[in-house]
């Protein structure tokens, strides 16, 4: 017999709004987490590249040593004035984003410790310590206008000695909510006091819409020493537009790094040469990509915010970064249950949305009738169109 905790996973929510609308054309998608556009050229002549001189074959548990050291460049260079310096030994190259959260979750989560997460947040990052056979325990963020904030004193709280692990996703997927310096500073000193290890899910660090001198959101890595008990998770998904090319990496206390090389040994081994050789090149050429992504994802987020905000019964306030649109239809008798109102948004008005309660564990009545709108699309005008259809579709449903 399966292990009992692997059998209760629940579903994906988002797959199953999904597959009601497979085999339609007609249906506008923003269910999923990428961009409809394609990795750049000159990434996919790289892949190619590799292949043809025939790199094919095993690597480095840790990843490629140059590109290793070219992560570490790149994100030391996108750090604040005055911290440490990011060195190629804290750096483990891992199949994707989503490896790399387990990997740390693996490295750090024995059965029965107690794991704090922040929600409302994407499932895998409450799942992952669940599947270890730790104790879950989530303070949810709280909705305010459509605006979601975090209340620091109950998280704190929530964070004793006991706490080996608290995952924190910002910005965060799904709502744009974004710790602040000084929610970093608070937190980084709490765990210290505590003992607890921080798990900080960093991946939209450069889809950030807020002027900051570094171009990026406030990260952890800013304001820690080395050897902190502090595990940043990146990838090259959505900087980068290589979401199905999955890599990601871990930045982690020195000490730590060859640990998690025999990690990577018993999970994958090591992540596919050819696609090592992309993502050197995408940081080689970072400033070809990531700055207009971000512009254009700013476009986006501008162009359907206000038209969401002009429909009745909506509840949004503009995200300060990521790629979504988190909102809320107020008549909670007709749409509390976001899974079926999704359904039928895909059903009767050919509109793929998340439904918010995906993103949720045990979600409370404040937290009821959300819906996650990826953004993220090449052509603005079908923005424009899905917000036609949500519109036409709300007052007779």
């Amino acid at each position: 017999m399966m292990r009992q905790v692997v059998v209760d996973l629940e579903e994906s929510m988002i797959r199953q709004v999904a597959n009601a609308g497979m085999g339609r054309s007609d249906v506008l998608k923003f269910w999923f987490g990428e961009s409809d556009e394609v990795t750049p050229t000159f990434i996919r002549e790289a892949a190619i590249a590799s292949l043809q001189q025939g790199e094919t074959f095993y690597a480095h548990n840790l990843g490629l040593p140059e590109l290793r050291e070219a992560i570490a460049a790149y994100a030391s260079a996108l750090r604040c004035a005055g911290a440490a310096p990011i060195e190629a030994n804290r750096i483990a190259v891992t199949s994707g984003g989503v490896n790399a959260l387990m990997l740390a979750v693996q490295a750090l989560v024995d059965a029965g410790d107690e794991v704090v997460a922040v929600t409302p947040v994407w499932p895998n990052l409450t799942a992952q310590p669940l599947i270890m056979g730790a104790k879950l325990r989530c303070v949810s963020l709280k909705p305010v206008a459509g605006q979601w904030q975090l209340d620091m004193a109950e998280l704190l709280a929530a964070i004793t000695p006991q706490t080996k692990l608290l995952i924190v996703n910002a910005p965060n997927n799904p709502t744009g909510w974004t710790l602040t310096r000084a929610e970093q500073e608070a937190l980084l000193a709490h765990c210290r006091r505590t003992g607890t290890w921080i798990l900080a899910d960093e991946v939209y660090e450069r889809l950030y819409y807020e002027a900051t001198s570094n171009a990026c959101a406030p990260s952890f890595l800013d304001i820690s020493a080395p050897e902190d008990r502090l595990v940043v998770v990146h990838s090259f998904s959505k900087s980068f537009l290589m979401t199905g090319w999955r890599l990601g990496w871990l930045v982690m206390p020195p000490a730590m790094t060859p640990h998690m090389g025999k990690l990577v040994e018993f999970n994958t081994s090591c992540a596919p040469v050819f696609v090592q050789r992309a993502a050197l090149v995408g940081l080689q050429r970072t400033a070809d990509v990531t700055p207009q992504l971000v512009a254009h994802l700013k476009t986006c987020r501008d162009t359907l915010v206000p038209l969401l905000q002009a429909i009745p019964g909506v509840e949004l306030a503009s995200p300060r970064g990521g790629m979504y649109a988190f909102f809320r239809l107020a008549d909670q008798a007709r749409f509390g249950n976001s899974l079926a109102t999704a359904k039928r948004l895909v059903v009767e008005a050919g509109l793929g949305l998340a439904p918010g309660d995906a993103f949720m564990v045990n979600p409370s009545a404040e937290a009821q009738g959300w819906l996650r709108w990826c953004f993220a699309s090449h052509d603005l005008g079908r923005l424009g169109q899905g917000v036609e259809r949500l519109a036409r579709w709300l007052p007779s449903a």
